[in-house]
């Protein structure tokens, strides 16, 4: 994020740069509308994922994985996103963004619950811890590299999401699917 410089950004866009500062008075102001369409769209693919899935449990499985398969195909994008350091301006934007992707994944969590599919839990704590597990472990600094394992990945890090949160084997519940699957070209 440090190095985003608005020239680029126009000439990137095919507009000039006076075009880029009408609309975004400075760097701060495209970074933070950045942001807010990234969680925009994350969140919109989240309920997406969820809204298509049969029952709760599976809605929150089908939310964990999409946004997991999201995180690895736009990595660097999603890391400058979610964690990258910016100026202190944009932290506010951020912690929106972070709260607005845990939020969509505490409702899918408290949906579970009330439905007798998880163990009684807060929903907002399990949701915070659940959504730095997939930050963490799909694009933080200690992430694997995928080596065209991204969907293993994805798969790996859902069960472990679901155990967590208290599925005993999602597998044998139809939940995630973990087969070897043929390696896929690296972005």
């Amino acid at each position: 994020m440090a190095a985003v410089q608005v020239a680029p950004v126009a000439l990137r866009a095919g507009i000039a740069a006076g075009t880029v500062y009408r609309y975004f008075p400075g760097k701060s102001d495209l970074i933070a509308a950045l942001f807010a369409e990234f969680a925009e769209r994350e969140v919109a693919s989240l309920r997406q994922a969820g809204d298509a899935a049969p029952g709760p449990l599976s809605a929150l499985a089908a939310a964990i994985m999409s946004f997991s398969a999201r995180l690895v195909a736009q990595r660097r994008l999603a890391l400058a996103v979610i964690a990258e350091p910016v100026e202190a301006e944009l932290d506010a934007v951020r912690l929106d963004l972070r709260k607005a992707l845990a939020g969509e994944l505490a409702a899918r969590i408290a949906a579970a619950v009330e439905g007798g599919h998880l163990p009684e839990q807060d929903a907002a704590a399990a949701a915070a811890a659940l959504f730095g597990l997939l930050v963490e472990g799909l694009i933080g600094p200690l992430a694997p590299q995928t080596n065209g394992r991204s969907r293993e990945l994805v798969q790996s890090l859902t069960l472990t999401a679901l155990r967590a949160l208290g599925v005993a084997d999602a597998r044998a519940r139809g939940l995630v699917v973990q087969t070897p699957l043929p390696a896929e070209p690296e972005n």
